[in-house]
């Protein structure tokens, strides 16, 4: 065993390791090179009058090219799964299993493309220059609040779908689930109280998506409370005093165990525990999302004792909440239709055909299996016909 001074963890004999080394990708050609005919077809000369054919009209590159179903996962490294800010490399990894998945679930083509974080400006003007490559953009593991704005201005600015994964992926996949749980307890989504604890780029998504099916009672807490107009710290960030302004029609203020009381539902996208004393508050056949990984905000076993229905981020409890549901079926979708962007119609779309794949939905089910036939293909017919 050779070890790391910074990791000590570090064992290139361990099978974690051995599954990683070489990476997870390669390339493959989709035509045959096996004489002079066919390397005067595929590459000089004939290869030619296809680009020709492109500059004159540049619709053609949808069918004479990769770019159809190509998508790049582009990470800055700045807020990596439970990890934070470990930077462009050390981001590779986690981009390399994103392109595996898209393949596997959706068959899409993805490209990892790792960069050195920098401004907004910075990001938004490099991802836009490679965008000729890709039929869709897909933006991951970027701090908020830079990643809001920089979604913003790459979908003004391109013509193809461009989702960020971190915010809606989670938000599309905790609606389907919580479709099915207000079933499971007999229960209407727009009577509702929820508490969303997170206020990051998941939260924000999460928050307006509910809103938007429907939900009408909505509270979202940070690190320092429950997130209402009567906060004097949120001058320097405008998507909370966006939540600020649309949320929390109750006009609460406090803690998230004040939050707590008397909620039907919450929903943790913020990591750290939640005593379940606060816990306890919740009113009565609740509902517990707790999704941060590897550590749930509460503990499946505490959460039991309270709730009706219990999801978490994690593939060893019932009722894993995981962002593979949606977005290779959302993609599929998309790159199928030829749709220049990914709208709200989608979104819920999708989660709603996430949700009719459990017919019959119990506290143990409320979303699918992530290996479940055809979870991608209904998303993907519901993303076109929404489209």
């Amino acid at each position: 065993m050779s070890a790391s001074p910074s990791y000590p963890l570090f064992d290139p004999s361990a099978p974690v390791f051995r599954a990683h080394e070489g990476g997870k990708l390669g390339v493959h050609a989709t035509q045959q090179l096996r004489d002079r005919a066919d390397l005067s077809l595929l590459y000089t000369p004939g290869v030619a009058d296809v680009s020709r054919a492109i500059a004159a009209d540049p619709a053609l590159a949808a069918r004479y090219t990769s770019r159809s179903n190509t998508v790049a996962v582009v990470s800055d490294g700045t807020a990596v799964l439970g990890l934070g800010d470990i930077g462009p490399l050390a981001a590779m990894p986690v981009m390399e299993g994103k392109a595996v998945l898209f393949k596997h679930f959706g068959g899409v083509d993805a490209v990892p493309v790792c960069m050195e974080t920098g401004t907004v400006d910075e990001l938004v003007d490099a991802i836009a220059r490679i965008a000729p490559t890709y039929g869709g953009i897909n933006l991951e593991d970027i701090s908020a609040p830079r990643c809001f704005e920089i979604e913003r201005r790459l979908q003004e600015r391109l013509d193809i779908p461009v989702f960020h994964d971190d915010q809606h992926g989670t938000a599309i996949v905790v609606l389907a689930g919580l479709i099915n749980a207000a079933t499971v307890v007999g229960r209407e989504l727009a009577s509702l109280r929820v508490v969303v604890s997170g206020a990051g780029a998941a939260g924000v998504a999460v928050s307006r998506l509910l809103a938007r099916a429907g939900v009408q009672d909505i509270v979202v807490c940070d690190s320092r409370g429950i997130i209402s107009p009567a906060r004097t710290d949120l001058a320097e960030q405008p998507h909370k005093r966006r939540l600020a302004a649309t949320t929390n029609p109750r006009a609460l203020s406090g803690s998230l165990g004040d939050a707590l009381v008397g909620a039907d539902v919450y929903v943790g996208v913020s990591g750290g525990q939640v005593p379940e004393a606060e816990v306890a508050r919740m009113a009565p056949d609740c509902i517990i999302f707790a999704l941060a990984n590897p550590t749930p905000e509460v503990h499946p076993e505490v959460a039991a004792r309270y709730a009706a229905v219990v999801a978490t981020g994690r593939s060893d409890y019932p009722n894993q909440i995981n962002n593979v549901l949606a977005f290779p079926g959302i993609f599929r979708g998309a790159l199928d239709s030829g749709a220049p962007r990914v709208t709200e119609a989608m979104k819920l779309a999708a989660a709603r055909a996430i949700a009719d794949l459990v017919p019959e939905p119990t506290a143990d089910q409320v979303v699918p299996s992530v290996f479940e036939q055809g979870v991608a293909d209904a998303v993907a017919a519901a993303v076109k016909a929404a489209g």
